[in-house]
């Protein structure tokens, strides 16, 4: 147990998840030394938008699905507003600064209406076509948390979310644009873990999260990213077999359970969390060798601001 709060970095590659190759070796760096695993997504709505996913897969990562639902449906009474206010995350977590980065405007008012202090790219970070130019912005973010010059000061924020993906760093064709953004986030891991070394002050309170989701799901993503354990469900023995805990809430099942096609998540913070055998950040070796195994995303916000010290602890 860590005897000061975490301040939580949260990259969040949106749709990025599929296009990790052996070339990112910053993100399978930090696989290799962090905690890894997946966070499982309720099934989607085939009339989901590009826009209305990225806002819902965001919204499931807050634990604020239904909130999202009652603002899809235009409420505008009185109680609605008040439910609302309640959602927010400085009344669900003790206070929570939170704050986010993303060209994504709908991501953005959505934040905002939960208590994100909604931050402008383009007026914290500049071109980054060069490594040089993704460590300064890797200080940029450090310093949002309070993290400067190697010493931890006052923090402005608790928790800060990067959203990245969806096109927000090229005008191009879609391969270009998803080639950008992987190759930033990797950059932008290197940039991080280099001012967050073992031993240094910055490593003693980072909580770093990164989180890359598969985006739009494709017709053959359910057998080639399936989390979920097989057996036959014809054998008088399958009523023994016991519900995967992602699967439940509480003692309830859930009951719109995506089975494959989870986040992939890899944390770090030096002393804190535990070490597993996953040596890349892939699905495959996440699911044969990651200790963290297969949460709720609705539960990932519960668990961070646990490391906060903004919540009690989630599970076991």
């Amino acid at each position: 147990m860590a005897d000061k709060p975490s301040r939580a970095l949260v990259l969040f590659g949106d749709g990025l998840a599929r296009f990790i190759d052996p070339s990112h070796i910053h993100l399978h760096s930090l696989a290799s030394a962090g905690f890894c695993g997946f966070l499982s997504l309720p099934d989607c709505p085939l009339s989901d938008s590009e826009d209305e996913r990225i806002v819902r897969e965001f919204a499931v990562l807050l634990d604020a699905y239904e909130t999202y639902l009652n603002m899809s449906e235009h409420n505008t009474d009185k109680d609605s507003q008040r439910n609302l206010m309640k959602q927010s995350l400085p009344n669900r977590f003790m206070g929570m600064k939170a704050a986010i980065l993303s060209n994504n405007s709908s991501l953005k008012s959505f934040s905002a209406k939960l208590g994100f202090h909604t931050l402008q790219l383009d007026e914290l970070l500049r071109a980054h076509d060069a490594d040089l130019q993704v460590n300064v912005e890797a200080l940029e973010l450090l310093k949002l948390l309070g993290f400067q010059e190697g010493e931890v000061v006052d923090n402005q924020f608790d928790v800060v979310f990067f959203h990245i993906g969806a096109g927000e760093k090229v005008n191009s064709n879609e391969s270009e644009v998803i080639a950008a953004d992987v190759e930033y986030a990797n950059a932008l891991v290197s940039g991080i873990i280099c001012q967050a070394q073992p031993g240094s002050d910055i490593s003693s309170r980072l909580h770093l999260s990164v989180v890359l989701s598969f985006g739009n799901v494709l017709n053959d993503d359910d057998t080639k990213f399936s989390v979920s354990k097989s057996f036959d469900e014809n054998s008088y023995l399958s009523k023994l077999f016991p519900s995967q805990s992602y699967t439940m809430k509480g003692e309830t099942p859930r009951a719109d359970v995506r089975h494959h096609s989870p986040m992939l998540i890899a944390q770090l913070r030096h002393g804190v969390t535990r070490k597993d055998n996953a040596e890349k950040f892939s699905f495959e070796d996440f699911k044969e060798h990651g200790g963290n195994l297969t949460i709720p995303a609705d539960r990932f916000l519960h668990e961070v601001a646990f490391k906060l010290w903004k919540a009690p602890k989630y599970g076991a």
